[in-house]
């Protein structure tokens, strides 16, 4: 048998990991004794033999034709018992390890469980920032026993000079950002599979997470509450099934089962299901890993475990399942839309960046808005510094009448047009606009819908995310200055209230005072009435406004009293056709009516030059496009 298996190691180290996975597979037909998969499956693999994947039996990497491993040391052959504290990084004398030191072994995963728990996540160098964020938040919360999977050799690296406890997935993924639904993206999800089933035969408790989510409370004590679950998912259910800590009444959960947050135990009932999982991945690449997951699991749903956990039999009957609540374990929508913790009084375990609409751009700026995000230090202090503005909504476009689409059109646009006056007054000051916080009357998803969810707790109106009304992706891409002009740098509405905010620029800070011309102490000039105050005229012209506000260069904040008529308009009409070029992309559609199709009502950032602008959707399949 030993000659077997070597001829299986063998072929494993050489081929992709589908050719491993089934050799193994003939191994174990041909030797009824040897588990099927005992690589990959067996629960009493060795402590310190590698797992039989693909990320751990590839060579190392090279870059353009050139062997990594060339100028790298050689791996120790022990394991130091004392481990060096996450953050604290490697001497740079130092040369890094080999590649092959950085492979998946149960010895890693002891050296940094507790309590047999290890809390993992993984991505490639592209969620990399997203990635250092996740890790800050556990070690800021005290929770140390984490690893991170690295799915190419330039992410590897930056956390390992970083002091991020990494191993490597030998993915070979590009390090660019993948795109939500992409061949890659599901290729990953594929990745996140064969990790849970290399993990739960070690016999350690898998916390497994993406990296678009961060925690706010150490999760650990919670799950802990729940020893007889084999696992404990996150779901997308938006409407709330409890109001405290308890886990989610699973009979009213209809939602899908989120796989972006959950928890396994080595478990038979566990272990079995993910080698069904993967599986049926493998034998299909159209199915996503979630759809895949949610197929198995529901399988069967009940009876319940007991009377109190809220624990219930699922999958095959003897699988253990508990669902975390919805409002503590919060997706996109029960944060950020609904923002059930703080209706209920409840202090968040998790946030993940779900039920958004601008791809990782604007998950990024989510979890900026809630500032839960870690940016460096220049993100802060930026060249030119940065202009905000107060904004201006009345009570009637917040709060009369019916909330509709006529309502939360006439609110958005409103808002719009001084959003677009300070685009326009950043572009000419070279400062980065501070964006306003948006209200919205009604919420946005992918179909249609009344305006709020039925059952769900949203409150109109709300304070939307960004990306409910603009392409925060578009905003923040690098368009061609020729075409589009000058770019214009944004913040998240929360910025000047981040406490990473340098009190340099906390204190630096000129308010402006918008004025009627000729009324006391309202001249164009520099002059200040006070320290820090300027009052400044209505209507100013583009070439007033840069000469009075070169006097103030070097402040980092400058805070407009408002937006109503704080801009004439550009004297250079072909820079103002280049501002409008760029600025009408910012938009996005408002989705969607009841039974019409298609449901979209594009926004228009210049809606107030269309008289009788009204917001309804296409009419014909030729008027589907945006106004631009």
């Amino acid at each position: 048998m030993r000659g077997w298996r070597n001829a299986v190691q063998e072929t494993a180290a050489s081929k992709p990991l589908f050719l491993t996975i089934y050799a193994t597979v003939i191994l174990g037909t041909v030797v009824s004794s040897f588990y099927v998969f005992s690589a990959i499956y067996s629960p009493t693999a060795s402590p310190t033999r590698s797992i039989s994947s693909s990320w751990l039996l590839a060579p190392p990497l090279s870059q353009n034709g050139v062997s990594l491993s060339s100028n790298i040391s050689q791996p120790s052959q022990h394991r130091s018992n004392k481990l060096r504290p996450i953050w604290e990084a490697p001497s740079r004398t130092s040369k890094m390890p080999r590649l092959k030191s950085f492979r998946l072994t149960k010895e890693l995963v002891a050296q940094r469980a507790k309590d047999n728990v290890i809390i993992v996540t993984f991505g490639n160098f592209a969620f990399m920032d997203f990635i250092l964020t996740w890790v800050k938040h556990l070690t800021d919360l005290g929770v140390s026993n984490l690893l991170v999977g690295a799915m190419d050799t330039k992410l590897l690296k930056a956390l390992y000079w970083k002091g991020i406890p990494v191993f490597d997935m030998g993915s070979h993924i590009s390090t660019d950002d993948v795109g939500w639904g992409s061949p890659i993206f599901h290729k990953m999800g594929r990745q996140k599979v064969l990790l849970i089933n290399a993990i739960l035969p070690f016999g350690f408790e898998l916390l497994m997470c993406d990296t678009d989510m961060v925690w706010l409370k150490n999760p650990l004590p919670y799950l802990a509450r729940y020893p007889d679950a084999d696992i404990l998912t996150s779901s997308d259910q938006v409407v709330p099934t409890v109001v405290d800590d308890r886990l989610a009444d699973w009979k009213q959960v209809g939602a899908a089962y989120n796989i972006g947050i959950f928890h396994w135990r080595p478990t038979p009932p566990a272990k079995k299901l993910a080698k069904e999982w993967i599986d049926m991945l493998l034998a299909d690449d159209r199915i996503w890993d979630q759809n895949g997951f949610n197929e198995l699991v529901r399988r069967q749903t009940g009876p319940a475990f007991d009377d109190e956990s809220g624990i219930f039999y699922s999958y095959d009957g003897n699988l253990k399942l508990g669902i975390l609540p919805e409002s503590i374990f919060c997706s996109g929508h029960t944060y950020f839309v609904q923002a059930l913790h703080q209706q209920f009084r409840l202090q968040p375990y998790a946030l993940h960046t779900t039920f958004q609409y601008a791809g990782t751009e604007g998950k990024r700026h989510r979890l900026r808005e809630a500032m839960v995000f870690f940016d460096p230090p220049e993100y802060y202090d930026a060249p030119g510094g940065f202009l905000s503005f107060r904004p201006s909504i009345s009570k009637s476009l917040l709060l009369d009448g019916e909330h509709n689409l006529e309502s939360h059109f006439s609110l958005i646009n409103y808002q719009m047009r001084q959003i677009r006056s300070a685009l326009a007054l950043a572009s000419v000051l070279n400062r980065t606009l501070v964006m306003p916080p948006l209200w919205c009357r009604l919420d946005r998803l992918w179909f249609p819908h009344p305006g709020a969810l039925l059952g769900s707790m949203t409150r109109q109106p709300f304070l939307c995310p960004l990306d409910h009304v603009f392409e925060v992706n578009v905003m923040l891409r690098d368009l061609p200055a020729e075409e589009f002009g000058p770019a214009i740098n944004i913040r998240e509405y929360s910025f000047l209230n981040n406490p990473f905010l340098p009190q340099r620029v906390r204190e630096s800070w000129l308010d402006v005072q918008l004025c009627q011309e000729g009324t006391e102490d309202c001249h164009a000039s520099s002059n200040t009435s006070r320290p820090g105050l300027l009052r400044f005229p209505k209507r100013s012209s583009e070439e007033t406004l840069k000469k009075v506000f070169s006097s103030f260069k070097d402040v980092k904040v400058i805070q407009f009293s408002s937006m109503q008529d704080a801009f004439l308009g550009f004297t250079d009409k072909t820079r103002e056709e280049k501002f409008r070029k760029r600025v009408k992309q910012y938009v996005g559609i408002w989705c969607c009516v009841e039974n019409h199709i298609p449901g979209h009502i594009y926004y228009d950032m210049y809606w107030d030059e269309k008289p009788g602008w009204k917001p309804v959707p296409p009419k014909t399949p030729e008027d589907d496009h945006p106004p631009f």
